[in-house]
């Protein structure tokens, strides 16, 4: 599988802007890279981003509900879903499904926010038992 670099970036509701940026910021390790509104009091449109390890990830998340529905889904690529799923843990940010390998050869698992998008993240398998091997990873 090859993990392609980003070259868009997705956009996803939000109901409670406070309790979104709490998932976001605390619990997966983005920054707030900036956040409008039209006047006080409207709601937030707000760049977000983190380092993958592989490169700077983005995602609008917008309180417009003209823009998007909730529910939405995005698929990020990380260099090591394990290592990945364990500090989102050391967090207290558990998977809504687990840890599994795919049959198209990654290690995938997957996310919800608060507001139901659902957040998937992937490696490449070949990549990540290399990293693991001789680490109590994969042999």
């Amino acid at each position: 599988m090859t993990m392609p670099t980003q070259t868009v970036i997705p956009q996803l509701r939000m109901t409670d802007a406070v309790r979104s940026l709490q998932f976001y910021v605390d619990g997966l390790g983005f920054t707030v890279d900036w956040e409008h509104r039209f006047e006080p009091g409207y709601p937030l449109f707000a760049q977000l981003s983190r380092d993958s390890g592989a490169g700077r990830q983005l995602i609008f998340l917008t309180q417009h509900r003209g823009d998007c529905e909730v529910g939405g889904a995005v698929y990020f690529v990380v260099p090591d879903a394990r290592a990945t799923l364990a500090a989102f843990e050391a967090r207290g940010i558990w998977p809504t499904n687990p840890l599994e390998a795919t049959p198209w050869g990654s290690w995938e698992f997957l996310l919800t926010d608060p507001d139901g998008n659902r957040l998937r993240f992937a490696s490449d398998q070949v990549s990540d038992a290399v990293e693991h091997r001789g680490q109590g990873g994969v042999q």
